[in-house]
């Protein structure tokens, strides 16, 4: 089972604020993620740029496209960072999460979310189904240089 814990942003990651003690927080994250790898249940963590730095694209029912660029409206429904883990469990899940550091420092508030992602064994067989398998056992395509 593969779980992305979402570390929801703020007006101060936004911001690019700096934190109060930076290397502390990032003491800690290194430490929570080592610890993770350790145990093998690392996929994969980042942070994210500002919003300002994206955009979005909007689908309309007539099968345009319009594209919108940052920065968007309410930090508290943007998403600053993320990891991803494979488990064995939801239980395992809610362990792992339950240690995760606060990612606004301490003191501050701060939220993550947990979500399970989709399995492609959870859709019905199909063609389509079948291509995305493939897609997704092979190796990532070299960068252009």
């Amino acid at each position: 089972m593969r779980f992305m814990i979402i570390v929801k942003s703020c007006p101060e990651f936004e911001a690019e604020v700096t934190p109060e003690a930076p290397e502390e927080l990032m003491a800690e994250m290194a430490a929570y993620h080592e610890e993770l790898a350790r145990a093998g249940v690392l996929l994969d963590g980042s942070g994210l740029h500002p919003s300002r730095t994206g955009w979005r694209i909007h689908h309309d029912e007539n099968g345009g496209r319009q594209v919108v660029d940052g920065p968007f409206a309410e930090a508290k429904e943007l998403i600053a960072g993320y990891t991803l883990i494979q488990v064995r469990s939801r239980e395992e899940a809610l362990e792992w999460s339950r240690r995760f550091p606060n990612p606004a420092g301490k003191g501050k508030a701060g939220v993550i979310e947990l979500r399970q992602l989709i399995e492609l064994d959870e859709f019905p067989p199909s063609a389509a189904l079948d291509q995305m398998k493939t897609l997704q056992s092979q190796p990532p395509a070299a960068e252009n240089t």
